[in-house]
C-alpha cells in the first residue's frame, strides 16, 4: 500500500499535466484558427477537434484534482475520444486523404497522454479502495 501523502502527489501530478496540456492544445490550436501558420499541413477538422478538446483537458485535470473516481471517467472518455480520432485519420490518411503525417504524430500523442492519465487516476481509485 503506497502512503497516502504519495497518493495525493500523484493525483496532483496527473491533474497539473491534463490542466498543462488542455492549455498547451487551447494555445496552440487557437493561434492557428486566428490565422497563425503553424509551418506544417493542417487538417481543418482535426485542429477543430483538438482546439475543442483542450476545454476537455481542462475539465478533466479539474475533475481528477477534486474526484479520482470523477476524474477516472473523464481520462478514460478523453482517451476514447482521442483513439477513436486517431483510428478514424489513420484510415484517411492511408486512404491518401489530406492528412498529414505531422496530424498523426500529435494525434499519436495525444492518445497516449490521456491513456497513462487514465491509467494513473485509475491505480489511484484502486490505492485509494485499498486503503
Amino acid at each position: 500500500m503506497m502512503a497516502p501523502h504519495r497518493v495525493r502527489f500523484v493525483q496532483i501530478l496527473a491533474a497539473a499535466v491534463a490542466v498543462l496540456f488542455g492549455v498547451a492544445t487551447l494555445f496552440a490550436g487557437g493561434r492557428v484558427l486566428l490565422g497563425s501558420d503553424p509551418g506544417y499541413e493542417v487538417f481543418r477538422p482535426l485542429l477543430i477537434y483538438n482546439t475543442a478538446m483542450g476545454v476537455a483537458y481542462l475539465a478533466a485535470g479539474i475533475t481528477v484534482w477534486r474526484s479520482v473516481n470523477a476524474g477516472r471517467y473523464a481520462a478514460g472518455a478523453i482517451f476514447l475520444l482521442n483513439l477513436l480520432v486517431l483510428v478514424g485519420i489513420l484510415v484517411v490518411y492511408r486512404s491518401g486523404g489530406a492528412v498529414a503525417v505531422d496530424s498523426l504524430r500529435a494525434m499519436t500523442l495525444r492518445t497516449v497522454v490521456w491513456l497513462v492519465l487514465f491509467m494513473a487516476v485509475a491505480w489511484l481509485g484502486r490505492s485509494r479502495t485499498a486503503a
